[in-house]
């Protein structure tokens, strides 16, 4: 222990083992010590916020009362986990997070023993820790597994498919459903807290069990007993009632903030079998007054002063792709009134804010449910609206069957606003748009765009809400180049691109983003330049030219190469019997771990010197020496 230390007690931890060591009157004061340098080195590094300070003393119980890593610990989303991180030995290497080379923003496998899944994408932690519930069965094991899930994540169907079948599985399986949208009163607080502990005791359980033997011989009076205790229940917890009737046994809900009594019902309910929910109720941004207040604004946030809070976005700058789009949707709504704006609990990244305040009766914010967003547009669209689903290009991998079967194959007018395409940065693998080319191009009817700067943005969800068909404009986290956005909105003649430079020898075709990175590096090796703009259809005829006109051809993408779209390229030059050689430039194949966008960009080879120092190095063609 650091004589001095501002976290004497927090200093002390490097393994819950060492928590668990504490007696139980000193950790009160370790919360509040977790929770202040929770906000000291978020502060540093950015990251998520609100979520991770409502977590502070749910943590700490946890790995109090559970032998982690031998019990199962499984969070869901990942976004409260830095508490969890902090006590697992990453303390020091928190400064770190979210950087470069070290402590990644979502449990990770690889990086501890006791981030028992990886996650990052929400609603999958009560399949995997039921999975780990039955193999631990099979083992002959008595390992204990907790599933972390908090109320939004419970939108999602996955959560239900798993309750539904833990409940039938009657598996050894603690679920704690982390609840920090809702408040309890003080009286109703107090009240549920000793009732829950009162019905977690073994006590009770031995003699709610004993009873029933006793009933069971007269079978009028157990069902009037069963119904009795029903209808209590029901009574002071309702929300209680369906985890019931999916055979779980319910407590709760309990001040998330009360470490003590926390404490007090896990160690009941750890001592029960069976499938088990408890219900806590937190609070976003605990501790830490701006993000109390303001919880949607401090979720993920950027370095910041402590004492200042967050500093008001400045007026002027370049446009992100992401407010391109929202103004797009508030002026086309304007216009169309069957426009309907969908997003699965996005509003404010896919910058949907301006258009919900504006058209609230066209607004549907679905919640974590990409499938069901997906499939409710379908519907929109088969009775004559006009859906357009603003949505994530990893969060679209969870509804890759619906936008199949439910849009594609029936030829629907959807408009999909895909943003995050390509690298994204600090939130890793996880969030990472490195597919949708791959697995959007093969889908028949679906029209496909990649905008090579703001403008073009604008304009191709202009040309994608006018086709009768789908159509998906793909569009990067961040500013573009810095293009003029022209008010006035016109259609893109589908399926042309533009050539954007004349050259010698090389022809470099790209997509999206990569295009003025191809601008950039075609001054220096003078080479002709294609803004692919559409990757569904491609316009073939500009390729067989390019082929013609050129020794090699590079393609750009921020896209795995595999089956992306250069690899469109090659199938259209194939076909023709073109023979020609083609250097593919994209993604590896591997997943690009966390770190600042441009420092992962030049890390794939991807920023002007990593295109430059690859074409300058194929061996194939003797090119020009960059200028």
């Amino acid at each position: 222990m650091t004589t001095g230390s501002v976290f004497p007690l927090l200093e002390q931890i490097d393994t819950p083992l060492e928590l668990r060591q504490l007696p139980e009157t000193r950790l009160p004061g370790l919360a509040h010590e977790l929770r202040e340098f929770l906000i000291q080195t978020v502060a540093r590094t950015g990251g998520h916020f609100s979520a991770n300070l409502g977590t502070v003393e749910l943590t700490i119980a946890l790995h109090y009362v559970f032998n982690t890593p031998d019990d199962r610990l499984v969070w869901d989303v990942g976004h409260q986990t830095y508490p969890h991180k902090i006590l697992t030995g990453r303390r020091a290497r928190m400064g770190s997070l979210r950087r470069k080379n070290g402590i990644a923003g979502f449990p990770k496998r690889g990086e501890s023993p006791y981030d028992a899944f990886g996650v990052g994408h929400s609603s999958t932690s009560l399949s995997a820790a039921l999975g780990m519930a039955l193999a631990a069965e099979r083992a002959g094991s008595d390992r204990q597994v907790v599933a972390v899930i908090g109320d939004g994540a419970m939108t999602a169907g996955m959560a239900f498919e798993a309750l539904n079948h833990a409940g039938h599985l009657k598996s050894d399986l603690l679920v704690v459903l982390n609840d920090n949208e809702m408040s309890i009163s003080p009286n109703v607080g107090a009240l549920s807290a000793h009732l829950t502990q009162l019905l977690s005791s073994r006590l009770f359980s031995t003699v709610r069990e004993g009873g029933k033997k006793v009933l069971s011989h007269v079978p009028p009076m157990l069902e009037v007993a069963r119904r009795a205790e029903e209808h209590v229940k029901g009574l002071l917890i309702p929300e209680g009632t369906l985890f019931e009737e999916l055979g779980f046994k319910y407590f709760g809900p309990v001040d998330g903030h009360d470490l003590l009594a926390l404490i007090q019902t896990l160690r009941n309910l750890r001592a029960l079998t069976g499938p088990r929910l408890l219900h806590v109720v937190t609070r976003k941004g605990k501790g830490y007054q701006r993000a109390e207040e303001e919880p949607v604004g401090y979720h993920g946030v950027g370095a910041f002063d402590p004492a200042c809070g967050l500093k008001p976005t400045k007026p002027g700058g370049g446009l992100t792709y992401t407010q391109v789009f929202g103004e797009w949707l508030c002026d086309m709504a304007a216009q169309d009134k069957r426009l309907i704006g969908i997003t699965p609990a996005m509003r404010e990244g896919s910058g949907m804010v301006e258009f919900a305040e504006q058209f609230p009766d066209r607004y549907f914010d679905v919640a974590i449910a990409e499938q069901h967003a997906v499939t409710f547009a379908a519907g929109l669209a088969c009775d004559g609206l006009k859906p357009v689903v603003a949505i994530y290009s990893t969060f679209l991998q969870r509804a890759y069957d619906q936008l199949i079967h439910d849009v594609a194959l029936q030829n629907l007018p959807v408009l999909f606003a895909v943003d995050r395409a390509g690298l994204v940065g600090p939130d890793g693998p996880t969030h990472a748009g490195s597919f949708d080319y791959s697995f959007l191009r093969c889908i028949p009817n679906l029209v496909l765009m990649a905008p090579a700067d703001e403008n073009e943005c604008r304009q191709m969800l202009y040309t994608g809400f006018q086709l009768n068909q789908p159509a998906a404009v793909r569009y990067p986290r961040g500013q573009g180049p810095g293009m003029k956005v022209e008010r006035e909105m016109q259609a893109l003649p589908v399926g042309k691109a533009e050539l954007r430079r004349r050259g010698r020898d090389l022809a470099l075709l790209a997509f999206g983003g990569m295009v003025a990175v191809a601008e950039a590096v075609a001054e220096r090796l003078d080479a002709t330049v294609v803004n692919m703009r559409f990757i569904k259809p491609l316009d073939e005829a500009l390729i067989v030219q390019m082929a013609a006109e050129h020794r090699v051809l590079a393609t750009l993408e921020e896209n795995v190469v595999a089956g992306g779209a250069g690899s469109a390229i090659n199938e259209c030059l194939a076909a023709r019997g073109i023979s020609i050689p083609v250097r593919h430039l994209g993604l590896p194949d591997r997943f690009v771990e966390q770190g600042e966008r441009g420092e992962l960009l030049a890390e794939c080879g991807l920023n002007v010197d990593g295109v430059l120092r690859q074409l300058t190095a194929w061996d194939q063609v003797s090119l020009p020496l960059p200028r």
